[in-house]
């Protein structure tokens, strides 16, 4: 009997969880390590790794009907948008339904990890033990290296990454403060909606390069996400159709006092708020263009206009990293850009597997979920890929369809469509099959 390969998981976020799942149903061997004390990633609040992004009043805006796992309903009486702490007990109530606990080791990160001259992994442990694997799962997430803007200048208030978010008296107390908020993605939107309130922030601006169009978490009283685009419709035509929805549903952004979006909608990765444009019209929160120069106390905007400020943030991204790769070529670009096949492979190295490293729509929750059957096929040989010369082209045609239409940012170098990804992913997985059963030897071969 052929012994099966063996596997290790870095990070026991959701991608790496339901990767173990899926593992463990087809009987591969695996490790995960986890620099945490326990399951969630970006989920767990005040996670003590310092990788969590997670912030007191954060609720998902996926939708309950979007995020929950294929064979493990979530609970009946969560509401349509659950906040973080249900979330993260829905992951661990998962963890401990499927038996995967025992297969994690906690409090042990995975500090460098480099492939053998025979192919497989040693993968060194912050303990200092090194082990070898078969195949190695990168699911170590990508919203904790936050990215912040250079500005000339210096401030002399305080000033830090959403990323350290927790309320607004966490990590300072920001009432009667002057607040400067960078960006206008969703972090943003929550962080300056929370803070605009009375009487917290004195006054509340955002700052940004470019106008957004903020979607609704509802429309016509149905949550808006349960809508999706039939893998069989054109692309071209559903994204026109979308748009002329959105700006019928939400109206001009100027409307609400925000400034024009230079683009279409659906052309950016949606901000979806409840609450934004509500806080933006009542003039709560006011608007201003990208930061130019900062000037001590005070911050000079990019028409001429000075404030005084006491805080900014900087709601800016996050870099895509792995700091346990040495390889280069295993690392993006100074762009965030790393074309993978499915999102997952990269051409030639056939026992790595890059899990949740997508910014998919509508959710990431249960993205890895659906990669996992592609990776298990692979590694029990039902699946064979491409060739990695096929596997180039498909990343280019698949990039041309999931990215074509944004306009050009490191926001947008992962971004994919959730449901036509799937779609796409299950047929792969059938003409990689397909490809499987032709390499087998005939019988009367296989007897010789």
């Amino acid at each position: 009997m052929t012994t099966p390969p063996t596997a290790c998981i870095i990070g026991a976020g959701p991608s790496g969880f339901t990767t173990a799942k899926r593992l463990k149903d087809e009987g591969i061997p695996f490790d995960v390590f986890e620099m945490s004390d326990d399951v969630g990633g970006n989920w767990y609040f005040n996670n003590p790794n310092g990788m969590s992004a997670c912030y007191e009043s954060l609720h998902i805006d996926t939708s309950k009907w979007r995020l929950a796992f294929e064979d493990y309903p979530v609970p009946a009486d969560w509401p349509d948008f659950p906040h973080h702490s249900q979330l993260l007990k829905y992951f661990r109530d998962y963890v401990d339904h499927f038996g995967l606990r025992p297969h994690i080791t906690f409090n042990t990160a995975v500090t460098k990890a480099v492939r053998t001259d025979d192919g497989r992994w040693a993968i060194t442990l912050s303990t200092g033990e090194t082990r070898t694997y078969d195949v190695l799962f990168v699911a170590n997430g990508h919203h904790w290296d936050p990215r912040t803007p250079d500005y000339p200048g210096e401030f002399s208030g305080t000033a830090f990454h959403a990323h350290a978010y927790r309320s607004p008296f966490d990590p300072i107390d920001l009432r009667g403060k002057n607040v400067v908020v960078v960006g206008m993605g969703n972090s943003a939107m929550d962080i300056a909606s929370e803070l605009s309130q009375k009487p917290i922030a004195k006054t509340l601006w955002v700052a940004a390069r470019r106008g957004v169009w903020v979607l609704p978490k509802y429309i016509n009283g149905r949550v808006a996400d349960k809508a999706a685009m039939p893998h069989w419709m054109p692309r071209k035509l559903g994204l026109r159709l979308a748009a002329k929805r959105i700006r019928k549903v939400v109206g001009n952004m100027e409307d609400y006092g925000l400034p024009a979006p230079d683009h279409e909608p659906l052309t950016a990765h949606p901000s979806v708020s409840g609450e934004f444009l509500t806080r933006a019209g009542c003039g709560d929160i006011k608007f201003k263009p990208n930061i130019a120069e900062l000037l001590g106390h005070q911050v000079r905007f990019e028409d001429g206009s000075v404030e005084d400020v006491d805080a900014i943030i900087y709601a800016t991204g996050y870099h895509i990293s792995f700091p346990f790769f040495e390889d280069a070529a295993l690392r993006p670009d100074a762009e965030n850009r790393f074309p993978l096949f499915k999102r997952m492979m990269k051409p030639g190295v056939p026992n790595l597997f890059f899990m949740g490293l997508a910014q998919p729509l509508p959710t990431l929750v249960n993205f890895a979920e659906q990669q996992a059957k592609l990776a298990a096929a692979c590694i029990t040989g039902r699946y064979v890929p491409p060739s990695p010369a096929e596997m180039e082209a498909i990343i280019a045609k698949d990039e041309a369809l999931h990215m074509g239409h944004f306009y050009k940012s490191q926001r947008h170098t992962i971004q994919v469509d959730f449901g036509l990804y799937v779609h796409d992913l299950m047929k792969e997985i059938g003409r990689g099959e397909r490809r499987a059963r032709q390499a087998r030897p005939a019988p009367a071969e296989a007897a010789t």
